[in-house]
């Protein structure tokens, strides 16, 4: 786990975001981490690019996480992001997916 979520050195995220993250994947097992860092960092950054922003903010995020997550593991997922004070409801994700 690095200091820093970026894949794009020249990619800015602000400071939220990159304090989020790394709670998220301090949350993690300790085997998933790998598995979820780099992807998960590259969507958020691309969706942001995608969106004509300047940095990754929490928004994209959140976004990248659902995206780059198994469905299985939604659950625990937003758990963890209850837990470290990620409002994915704010950004449109549902609480229970299974009624989506």
């Amino acid at each position: 786990m690095t200091d820093s979520p970026k894949v794009n050195a020249d990619f800015p995220w602000d400071s939220d975001a990159t304090a989020k993250f790394q709670e998220m994947l301090r949350r993690m097992p300790v085997f998933a981490r790998p598995m979820a860092e780099r992807p998960v960092a590259r969507k958020a950054e691309k969706l942001a690019v995608a969106d004509g922003q300047s940095a990754v903010s929490v928004r994209y995020l959140i976004d990248a996480f659902f995206e780059v997550t198994p469905f299985g593991f939604h659950g625990p997922m937003m758990t963890d992001m209850e837990a470290v004070g990620l409002d994915y409801r704010s950004f449109g994700h549902p609480r229970d997916y299974t009624r989506g």
